[in-house]
Order: C-alpha cells, then structure tokens, then sequence
C-alpha cells in the first residue's frame, strides 16, 4: 500500500491470505453507511489449511472457483452469527481473509441501534459483533463487496501489528495468523 486515503482495488486481494490480512491492519472499512479502522483479521489459504472451509466444505471450494478476489464469502457460524470474509486469490494463493474487529468510525448511531449494550469500543470487537454493527448478513454473500456503492476499504497505516494464533477454530491452531492492531481496545481478544 502506498498512502493514505487511497481505496483499495481487486488487485489488492491478488495475494496470499497472511499477506493480506496483515495489511489490511490500520485501513478503513465502509459498509452500508458505517466505517471502521481495521484491527484484527485472521487468514485462512484454500489449499493445506484444515480450519478453511475449503478443506471441507465443496460449497466453499466453488466459491474459490468462480468468484473473484475481493469478493464477499459471508456465512453462518454455528448458526447464531455472520461472519465477514473477503476472497484472496492470486499467483502466491488462495484463501481469505476474516475480519475479526474493527474500530468504529462514523455511523456508531446505526451501530448501536443493532448493538445497544456495547460501548462504543466494543460495537465490532469480534467477527459476529462486526457483522451485527455493520448490518451484514447471509444477503451479502457473493457480494462484489468492491464494486459497491458506498462500500469501499481505504488504506491506512496501522500504529503496529501484532500476530499470533487463530482463535475460535479446532484445526490447525497453532498457525499465527491472526493479526491485530497494537494498542486497540477494540480487539476480540488480547494477543499472548
């Protein structure tokens, strides 16, 4: 990424799952009149990772297929929350990139209109938290989350990331690709 307030494009998601979610850390994510910084995500490739839904899931595996990198792959965690992934896929692999939280920016009315008992801080702290706030749902899967109006990811330096292992999974645990922006309270769970 060069600087700031530059939107990113597809052609940011034409790389490798841990790459890309470790820049997106400290960019802004708008959707559906809300923003927020981008805190946490965690990566996840398509092919030798257990813990992607493409090692076992054939609808995930088409999806990898036929849509294209940047798109929306949003899906119904142990049927209580959406959860928000972007499609990574390029010469160095395929995959994608989960948001785990964001720090609210602008449209924390409509957020704490879905989220009323939060504090502000708290409103995306968590991947089902962030949908919730944002208002993104099963609707939103396959979206050409780029070519939306009004829905856009803006690049921004992140004031340092942290990594370490994925969280809320069963396989492959130990990977450290879960990323976070140090010093954020908005965090889903503090780093080790």
């Amino acid at each position: 990424m060069t600087g700031r307030d530059e939107t990113i494009g597809r052609e940011f998601f034409r790389r490798a799952p841990v790459r890309c979610a470790r820049e997106l850390i400290g960019c802004t994510f708008v959707w559906g009149g809300c923003s927020g910084r981008i805190v946490e995500t965690e990566a996840y490739h398509a092919v030798g990772d257990p813990a992607c839904h493409t090692f076992s899931r054939p609808g995930a595996r088409a999806f990898v297929a036929e849509q294209d990198a940047g798109d929306a792959y949003v899906y119904l965690n142990y049927g209580m929350h959406w959860l928000f992934n972007i499609l990574v896929k390029g010469p160095d692999g395929e995959g994608f990139v989960l948001f785990r939280a964001l720090e609210p920016m602008a449209g924390v009315d409509s957020m704490r209109e879905r989220s009323p008992r939060l504090p502000v801080e708290k409103l995306a702290a968590g991947p089902g938290r962030l949908t919730r706030s944002f208002g993104i749902a099963g609707a939103d899967h396959r979206a050409k989350f780029l070519d939306a109006p009004g829905s856009v990811i803006v690049a921004g330096p992140s004031r340092g990331i942290l990594s370490g292992p994925r969280i809320g999974i069963s396989k492959a645990t130990e990977l450290p690709w879960r990323f976070g922006e140090r010093g954020s309270r908005s965090l889903s769970r503090p780093f080790p």
